[in-house]
């Protein structure tokens, strides 16, 4: 159950952190790096997602979160390895 809670707390910070660091990289020329980061977010906000679709039916965020996960990925595997 520690775990549990260490996670959530590490998504409380590691979620905004990561997620407005990519929004400032992207807005400074650096999109490369934006999505990196962006594609850093993304576990942790299909783990909060998650939580809301299975407590409260809230499956629309969940399904945003997914694609937006496949979006980035696609957008990383464009930049770094094409």
């Amino acid at each position: 159950m520690e775990i549990k809670k260490d996670f959530d707390l590490l998504t409380q910070f590691a979620l905004p952190g990561f997620t407005i660091i990519s929004y400032l990289l992207t807005a400074m020329k650096h999109p490369e790096f934006g999505l990196v980061m962006s594609l850093m977010a993304q576990p942790f906000w299909l783990y909060s997602t998650w939580k809301a679709y299975k407590k409260l039916g809230q499956i629309g965020m969940f399904v945003t979160s997914v694609v937006i996960t496949i979006i980035v990925g696609v957008g990383v595997i464009n930049y770094w390895f094409l």
